[in-house]
């Protein structure tokens, strides 16, 4: 149904539509910055991968140390610099 939704046409679009709202001086940085993120993300997808693979303990115990705590047992440790208490 949806098959070919963005043609050649839409992509032409789009892309003057980003070049209108980020400007040209701005592209190299912004592609720049989705490349690193996009490299984390490969990077990070990798690991997860690798420490699912590897083999699980003999002994059937679990290691605590290396599961999150859930977010109800943390107290926050910093304060944005944007925050400002009421009085």
């Amino acid at each position: 149904m949806f098959g070919n939704a963005l043609g050649w046409p839409h992509l032409v679009i789009i892309l003057i539509a980003v070049v209108i709202l980020f400007g040209a001086p701005k592209l190299p940085g912004l592609a720049r910055s989705l490349g690193q993120s996009m490299r984390i993300f490969r990077n990070e997808v990798k690991t997860m991968k690798d420490e699912n693979s590897s083999p699980s303990d003999s002994t059937g115990s679990t290691d605590t140390s290396s599961q999150a705590t859930p977010l109800a047992d943390q107290s926050p440790s910093v304060v944005s610099p944007e925050y400002k208490p009421k009085p």
